[in-house]
């Protein structure tokens, strides 16, 4: 079994042992935005820009809606730019996942997730004939990925940019190279700054994905390439559970999909290379929901058979059948900067 095909259990990147203190912290993250309530901002579809939606739910006191054109399902109102802001540098939450969740399950993210993910854009590097790049990484979290990257010594350089104050001193502690800004706050020197542009779940909690895209666009060098992930709004989780999905939650403000996402790309000077769903938890994130009593399936005799009766037989048949289909909650994108956004 290859690394990227590798089975991996929610224990191994969150465990449970420190979910009270995460789940507390959390709660006070949640108290401190609901004081806020009134700085949420109405938007229109972060993908494709209409106006036009259907309400579907609300979760934590934040209202989520579906765009009618694209089907992407986003946040409005949503948190402010300066709410946001505030939110992140003081978040109690995101202390808790860099002192106690991070360290934990580093080896299983570092191996499981992040290896993966390198050996992949390594390999379209390559098929790009690109020669020692170099590579930026917005939003690094804990470091992880970046530090790999460095000791892969395939790259010519690896700068990080974080903005969250816990996590830039991690990434510091790594001996990476950080840059200690939001990527929209760059100056202008910063363009054709990188060969290689990447960010692992960062899209999904920007307030202007357009804004963030241009600016992604600006420091690629001609040519570049970039590569990211985020939830899948249509990913086989989020459509069985809904507002109970793990990817909806008060800092995800927008979850593309597979279609949705390439507009998006589109629209702020990329072409689309591709777009993959190689996500390996939704069988298990509905199956918890399931035993906890939080998504009855007692009328669904198919789901039944899979997530209880023959799990251990049919659960990972399935989700590579959903990965391989588009249908994992999780999509990896691969895009480049077009002629036009550098002739412009």
């Amino acid at each position: 079994m290859t690394q990227a095909n590798a089975s991996l259990s929610i224990s191994e990147i969150r465990s449970d042992e420190y979910l009270d203190l995460q789940v507390s912290a959390y709660q006070r993250d949640l108290e401190r935005l609901h004081a806020r309530l009134g700085d949420f901002v109405q938007v229109v579809c972060p993908a494709c820009g209409a106006d036009d939606t259907t309400a579907r739910f609300e979760k934590y006191r934040c209202q989520f809606v579906e765009c009618r054109s694209c089907a992407t399902l986003y946040m409005s109102p949503r948190p402010s730019p300066e709410v946001m802001e505030d939110y992140y540098r003081n978040s109690e939450n995101y202390a808790v996942w860099n002192q106690y969740i991070f360290p934990k399950s580093e080896h299983s993210r570092r191996e499981k997730i992040c290896r993966p993910n390198l050996e992949r854009i390594i390999y379209e590097c390559r098929n790009r004939y690109l020669v020692r790049p170099s590579l930026l990484e917005i939003g690094p979290g804990f470091g992880t990925f970046a530090a790999l990257a460095s000791e892969s010594d395939f790259f010519d350089k690896v700068t990080v940019v974080e903005r969250t104050t816990e996590m830039v001193a991690a990434c510091q502690a790594k001996g990476l190279n950080v840059i200690d800004s939001s990527l929209e706050d760059l100056h202008d020197a910063e363009a054709d700054f990188a060969d290689v542009a990447v960010c692992f779940e960062v899209i999904e909690h920007i307030f202007d994905p357009t804004l963030f895209l241009k600016a992604v666009n600006q420091i690629l060098k001609p040519g570049g390439l970039f590569v990211f992930t985020c939830p899948n709004g249509a990913g086989f989780d989020t459509m069985l559970l809904q507002s109970s999905s793990p990817a909806v939650d008060t800092e995800h403000v927008n979850l593309f999909n597979t279609q949705s996402i390439g507009t998006l790309l589109s629209r702020c000077g990329f072409e689309t290379l591709s777009i993959e769903t190689p996500g390996r938890l939704d069988v298990e994130l509905v199956r918890r929901a399931v035993l906890a009593g939080e998504f009855n399936i007692t009328d669904q005799p198919f789901l039944q058979e899979l997530l209880v009766n023959r799990f251990e037989e049919l659960g990972m048949p399935f989700q590579q059948f959903l990965a391989q289909h588009g249908l994992s909650g999780n999509m990896r994108v691969f895009a480049s900067k077009s002629a036009e956004s550098v002739a412009k």
